[in-house]
């Protein structure tokens, strides 16, 4: 029947969207970064924002003292003093004691609970340069040098590597894995290599402090839930470039059940809603595997070929997208692929409807991109 043709639309789309991807990916990750001269490598302060335990974290902490990098110091900020993650703290700079340094500052100058962290930690940094890692980020001995590198380049405001999710644990973990890996990271590289939106993550970020300074500080975006987003904007208008770096940075997966699976998927689609509410709203187009699943229930044996045609184009792609990205959880994880990308429509629709939105037990109400806490 003729109402089943635009159904194909979006199938179309996603072909065309996945083969340019790969392409992007291939580009750039084959690039060779640029490097400062060394005898000008900055002071710089490495800050990791705690709150509470996760798997993996003491390993990715270990991870930030053993930078190949010859002035820099680490700095681990909390909130609580509660906060189990404290102890681990204390026991990084009893193993470092003259780079480490344990900021603990209830102050929030917002509901952002992650750049108060930061913000806090920063007043406190004293490098030249202040590096940005989140805390269930595990680093190379190699991560400094390479975020830091474009910073030599004056016109360059801040730096920013690529990440990917590793070491999954069960069903919803590798789905978690899936989003990041084959979704989201392969979307921000396309969008940076193609110009249509600038990328700025915030799990993997370094700016000067002039150039802190020079766009007014972090405080004005405590209220925003996207404020690595809202930090790239701040960058450009002050007239200097996002440089996004081929070096990958390992992010852990730390889900306990199905309902945290949910709310996280709803939270990174909220995030790219945030950030951008018309292209997150026709991100529809390039989501061919559910409305070819559709069309073939409604197809026959047409249906069933243009199914198996999406299904085998998603996976190639996501295959080559993973092996550029030395992505072999994920390789090991694409069976569970047309499951995620059906949920992804659902969680897809959950974001665009729902205003509400989950952070570390926390619920905070959306008003575009700022976050109001919700009570008990």
């Amino acid at each position: 029947m003729a109402w089943q043709f635009p159904l194909l639309v979006p199938v179309f789309c996603s072909g065309v969207y996945w083969l340019l991807v790969v392409g992007a990916v291939w580009w750039f990750m084959r690039r060779t970064p640029a490097a400062p001269a060394p005898s000008r490598l900055p002071r710089v302060s490495l800050i990791k924002p705690l709150c509470g335990l996760e798997s993996g974290l003491e390993e990715n902490m270990a991870s930030a003292l053993e930078q190949d990098y010859p002035d820099y110091e680490v700095v681990f900020a909390l909130q609580r003093p509660d906060d189990p993650a404290l102890a681990l703290a204390e026991r990084m700079r009893e193993r470092r004691p003259g780079r480490v340094k344990v900021v603990l500052d209830e102050t929030c100058a917002g509901p952002n609970g992650r750049l108060c962290n930061i913000l806090n930690a920063t007043k406190r940094a004293d490098g030249e340069v202040l590096v940005y890692s989140d805390a269930d980020v595990c680093l190379e001995p190699g991560y400094l040098r390479a975020v830091t590198a474009p910073l030599a380049d004056p016109a360059v405001g801040v730096s920013c590597t690529v990440y990917r999710a590793w070491r999954p644990r069960g069903v919803f973990e590798r789905l978690e894995l899936l989003s990041l890996n084959v979704e989201f990271v392969p979307a921000m590289i396309f969008a940076t290599v193609t110009g249509a939106s600038p990328a700025c993550p915030g799990a993997s970020q370094a700016l000067r402090r002039d150039t802190l300074e020079r766009i007014g500080g972090l405080e004005p975006m405590a209220h925003t839930l996207v404020e690595d987003f809202e930090l790239g904007v701040a960058v450009l208008k002050a007239g200097l470039k996002i440089a996004f770096v081929p070096h990958v940075a390992r992010t852990g997966v730390d889900l306990g059940s199905w309902r945290d699976w949910w709310r996280h998927q709803v939270y990174w689609d909220q995030n790219t809603r945030a950030a951008s509410p018309a292209g997150f709203f026709f991100t529809w187009t390039v989501r061919g595997v559910p409305f070819a699943f559709l069309y073939w229930l409604f197809g026959g044996f047409e249906g069933a070929a243009v199914l198996i045609l999406t299904l085998a184009l998603r996976l190639a792609t996501a295959a080559v997208n993973a092996v550029l990205l030395g992505d072999s959880d994920g390789l090991r994880s694409l069976w569970l692929l047309p499951a995620r990308d059906l949920a992804g429509l659902a969680t897809w629709f959950a974001a665009l409807s729902g205003r509400t939105v989950h952070w570390k037990g926390r619920a905070f109400r959306l008003k575009g991109n700022t976050m109001v806490e919700m009570g008990p």
